[in-house]
């Protein structure tokens, strides 16, 4: 019998120089795909299919951090057992802890962290020493305070590990545990730098032309107002074009903020599919007045084309208001309602494990953090008050006595700031209470009890 091949087809010369370039484009072609089903799976009317959505997505995050572990793994796998860093005492106790937690047996723990289940039974066997040579150890007390104090900071460090030290010196001192940045850099053992929040001022110009400078003297009286991108679970990484230049949904969210200067306090918010109009923008703002019961006598933006346009400057004059443009090209011209977004995607959008495709998803989550942050954040600028003390002319939560837990310190001595008087007597012992609003965990609602 004749047998017959099959035509051979040659491949171009420079075939082999390109297959990896190739590879990535078509798996972000089909990234491209799988996030245009979602988006409309995510915005369907039947409950399955949203649900069904969910678990889809769910199960490819899953896979992806599966295979950055296993990555990691075959790394350190790499690494010959005996140059391999040694774990430290405390974070030996937190492997256990994590073995009870989970039910694991010794060998499941072994192969977890890359060790030998003689290891793990050692240090089981040796967990109640004591001692600077303890083989398990807690983190040790620090400076004149008691333990407990230690472990509430270290406790708070873990339920919220966005927070700097600063930031979790202001709001212990509003529960009434004062405690200066440098002792509690101290106690987390960490040397992390914290960016100072801008303190610039908001430099701007009239739609003439005529540099001003606009300072609030009360609640109301300027507002901030501007735009900001927010990826979605999707992300904006499309390598080809016309999709590189697509900032709309599903890839992205366009939300606008309105702030008010004096007291920092989110007086809108809204979500848009693509960049807002105008009219869109002059909706949000009306409605913000409405909500405040009171028009601003300055609004401060950028000159984006929602701003710097005849509708929004008669707008603006039919009500009374003065607008005042940022300068182009200034650092700082709009610094607060910049800074607020930057707060915004730092504690909020970035922290949560999928940013939804769903609006109503979306813009739930943006006012869950608009609340939390007006009614429990304390502010730098407000020094430790929060938006909604400093707007309503409440009394500061931080200026109430202070919980004093060194026994033998004299009731007159100074304090970190701001410097209040003792509750009850030195000596007094306090637990940790966190609670989350709203059940989201980025959003920590902090409170300290007396304990016997």
């Amino acid at each position: 019998m004749r047998s017959y091949s099959e035509p051979q087809v040659a491949l171009p010369k420079a075939w082999p120089a390109f297959v990896k370039s190739a590879l990535l484009q078509a798996i972000s072609l089909a990234h491209f795909a799988i996030i245009q089903a979602r988006g409309w799976a995510a915005n369907s009317l039947n409950a399955r299919v949203r649900l069904a959505a969910q678990l889809e997505r769910a199960k490819a995050e899953i896979s992806l951090l599966r295979e950055e572990i296993r990555l990691k793994d075959a790394r350190m796998r790499a690494v010959p057992a005996s140059r391999r860093p040694h774990y430290l005492p405390t974070e030996r106790m937190a492997i256990l802890e994590l073995k009870a937690a989970r039910g694991w047996s010794l060998t499941q723990t072994a192969r977890v962290f890359l060790i030998t289940t003689a290891t793990i039974s050692d240090w089981l066997k040796r967990a109640d020493e004591t001692g600077q040579q303890a083989i398990v150890q807690l983190h040790e007390p620090v400076n004149k305070f008691p333990d407990f104090v230690r472990l509430l900071v270290q406790r708070l460090r873990i339920l919220c590990p966005a927070m700097g030290k600063v930031k979790m010196a202001r709001i212990l001192a509003r529960a009434g545990l004062h405690l200066g940045a440098t002792t509690i850099g101290r106690m987390l053992k960490e040397s992390s730098p914290r960016d100072p929040e801008s303190t610039l001022a908001e430099d701007a110009a009239d739609a003439d032309g005529e540099p001003r400078i606009v300072t609030a003297r009360r609640p109301n009286e300027v507002w901030h107002v501007d735009l900001s991108v927010v990826p979605t679970v999707a992300g904006l990484a499309v390598p080809w074009l016309p999709h590189a230049l697509l900032q709309r949904w599903p890839f992205c969210w366009w939300v606008a903020v309105v702030v008010d200067h004096f007291s920092r306090r989110v007086m809108g918010l809204a979500v848009f599919d693509c960049q807002p109009t105008s009219l869109q923008v002059r909706q949000l703002l009306a409605l913000a007045i409405r909500k405040a019961g009171h028009a601003p006598k300055y609004i401060i933006c950028d000159k984006g084309g929602q701003f710097w346009s005849d509708g929004f400057k008669a707008w603006c004059k039919r009500r009374g208001i003065k607008p005042r443009f940022g300068a182009v090209g200034r650092h700082g011209s709009i610094a607060v309602v910049e800074r607020f977004i930057r707060t915004m995607k730092a504690e909020c959008t970035r922290r949560l494990l999928l940013v939804p495709l769903r609006k109503e998803s979306f813009r739930r989550e943006l006012d869950f953090f608009a609340l939390w942050y007006n009614e429990h954040r304390p502010h730098e600028w407000l020094d430790g008050r929060t938006p909604n003390e400093a707007y309503f002319d409440r009394p500061p939560t931080n200026r109430s006595s202070r919980w004093e837990p060194r026994s033998r310190w004299p009731r007159g001595s100074p304090c970190a700031k701001p410097r209040v008087l003792v509750k009850g007597q030195p000596g007094a012992r306090v637990e940790l209470a966190v609670t989350f609003h709203e059940s989201r965990k980025h959003l920590p609602i902090i409170t300290l009890k007396r304990v016997a």
